[in-house]
Order: C-alpha cells, then structure tokens, then sequence
C-alpha cells in the first residue's frame, strides 16, 4: 500500500464569519499560576487567534488543556498553567468559531466522508472489529515515517513479558521504526528483569513457569542497577546484554521512564517528579508524527494530552501526527477518546502479539 501524508487546507479566512471576526483579546495574569477569567483552553486541533484584522496565526506546537500566552513579539506559546507568571497575557474568549478571534480548525485533513445512515452495524471500534486494512495502513504509514518522521513508543509492561515481543521490538529499534520511547518504572525494570534472570515478574518469559524466590527477581534487578547508578552503566559494563532498554541504549534512542507512587526502587533514571516528568515528556512529544501506544492507559492517556494532531514542519506546511492506541479493552480505548484525544485509532489486541504482527509485516512489506 503506497503511502502519502494528505494536504492540509486552510480555513476559508475570506469567509463573512471570518472576515467579520474581532481580533483575539488577551488579559493580564493577576496570580502566579492562575490564568484570567474566560481564558481559552486549548484542544489538539489546529487553533488560529487573529492579532491583527486579517493576521490569523496558527499555533505552532499546542496540546489539549492549556493557555495561549502572548509574548513581546507577538508571538504565541502555548503554556501550562503552572507556568504562568504575573503581568502575562493570556488569550481569552470561549467562542471557537472565530467570535472571539479565536478558531479551532478541525477539518483540515477532511478525513473522507462516510455514508450516512439511519440504522448500521458495527459503527463503533470493539474486539470484533477487523484490523486487517489498519494493519496494513500502519506498515505504509511506518515505511514513510521511518525516514521521514519521528515515530514515538508509549510502552506498557506488557511487552516485556513475552519472548517473542521483546524480541520483535528489539528488531523495529535496529531497524529505524523506533525513535523515541515513553513508558513508566515497570516496562525497563521487568525487560531488565528479563535480560538479567529470564523472567518477568518471577515467571519465564517463554515457558510461563514461576521460579524458585520468583518475587525476588525485579528486585534484585532494581537493587543492582541502583548499585551501578544507571541502565548505561549496565549495558557499559555487559551486565545487561540484550533486550529493550539494551536496544534503545546501544541505538541512542531517547526515552523517558516517569515514575508513579507504586514504583518499587525506582530504577535509576526514572523521573519521580511528576511535573518533571511532565515535561520531558513533552519534549519527545512536541517531536512526534506517529505515536503507538501498547497496554498501558494512563501513559496513553497522558500523552494523548500532551500531543497535537498536527505538526507544523520547518518549511510550514501542516502534516497530521498519527495516534495508535493498542490494547485488548475497549475501555482503555475509548476512554483516550473520552478524554478529547478524538484522533485517536484503536486496534483491540494483545499488545504482545500486535508487535510481532507488526515487526513481521514491516518484515515482509
């Protein structure tokens, strides 16, 4: 299947509602932290705030649930709250339809117009939804993206406990698939798991079988990395010789391991800062054009926040980024969609055998 990223069009500025609209209005921060009433919060759909008759902007790298800041060049960032400071000027106005000089734009990838019925089967995304065509869809969109893109991982535990699985994405790291990877404390620590002793949470990563002090086994993997300081100084020194994180060390891929209150350890370089995390985060966000999201959904969740459904490119055109979000419950699913991420895709499988599906098409194709 050829692949080609589709046009981007503008809105109709010349439009009567447009050409009529005010220009955007912008009020001061009175307290550290807290934005003016009637701000507008942003969503992660191309937003354009009109500073002058007839000078839209488009905003350059938004997200879902933060403000629009006003800078002394006129130029515009999207912040959280927590960043803003006295004296800044944040947009205002709840009207998205230009009313307020303010438009979200969510057509402009015009996604191909379905046929309306009045009664039909199997509208919604459930597990007995054929994938076959987003498979498919999927080793097209990698192929482009592979060269062309940035190509964001957001990794549940899951994949770390399968053979298969882990060798798979091992194999997507080696050959250019991957080039950023999100996940929290348990996904390194129960690969290194893995890497060190064979098993994931006690039990063989093949066979399934528990071992003798099975309990011990992350543990004691988070014990001797602690006492190396770092996942680098255990690949360095050839403790660690295989496996995802090993795989994501020797290629120089960047990922962030965010930390939560259930966190054993933690394994050194997992950030336990939650706005830290927050943050760094963002940074592989902001770069991202397709993002995989497998069997873990509040890191899906998160991101989903976190990233636009569009990217503006150096040479200013606008490509969309692509959302995958891959789990075996269609509650997962849906729920990154109930939280406004409305881009998103769903494939309804194990996350472990997606990524050997995957990994053999990309394979083949």
């Amino acid at each position: 299947m050829a692949f080609a990223l589709p046009p981007y069009h503008l809105p109709d500025f010349a439009a009567p509602r447009l050409a009529q609209a005010p220009v955007a209005r912008f009020a001061a921060v009175e307290h550290d932290g807290v934005a003016p009433a009637e701000y507008h919060a942003t969503s992660v759909f191309p937003e354009y705030l009109q500073l002058a008759p007839g000078d839209w902007r488009l905003l350059q790298e938004s997200r879902m649930d933060c403000v629009v800041r006003l800078g002394a060049e006129e130029d515009l960032e999207v912040v959280e709250f927590r960043r803003l400071r006295r004296g800044d000027r944040v947009a205002v106005g709840r009207r998205e339809d230009g009313g307020d000089g303010i438009l979200v734009h969510t057509s402009g990838f015009r996604a191909a117009a379905r046929r309306a019925e009045k009664f039909a089967f199997r509208t919604l995304t459930t597990r007995e939804s054929s994938f076959s065509y987003d498979y498919d869809e999927l080793y097209a969109l990698l192929g482009h993206e592979r060269h062309q893109g940035f190509v964001l991982w957001v990794l549940g535990p899951a994949l770390a406990f399968d053979r298969d699985a882990r060798a798979a994405f091992v194999r997507l790291v080696r050959a250019g698939f991957v080039h950023g990877v999100l996940a929290g404390n348990a996904l390194p620590t129960h690969d290194l798991e893995a890497a060190l002793h064979g098993t994931a949470l006690g039990q063989e990563i093949y066979r399934k079988r528990p071992v003798a002090e099975g309990h011990y086994k992350h543990l004691d993997t988070l014990n001797s990395l602690r006492a190396l300081g770092s996942v680098e100084a255990a690949v360095a020194r050839g403790l660690v010789g295989e496996g995802i994180v090993h795989a994501l060390v020797q290629n120089h891929i960047p990922y962030v391991f965010a930390g939560s209150i259930r966190d054993d350890g933690p394994l050194p370089g997992v950030i336990a800062d939650a706005c830290a995390a927050q943050d760094a985060m963002r940074a592989l966000a902001r770069r991202a054009t397709t993002v995989i999201c497998l069997a873990t959904q509040l890191h899906t969740i998160a991101t989903g926040n976190l990233t636009p459904s569009y990217q503006v490119l150096a040479d200013g055109r606008v490509r969309p980024v692509y959302f995958y979000s891959v789990d075996m419950s269609e509650f997962a699913a849906q729920k990154l969609i109930n939280r406004g991420s409305l881009t998103t895709r769903a494939i309804l499988t194990n996350a472990q055998d997606f990524v050997v599906t995957l990994e053999r098409g990309l394979t083949i194709s």
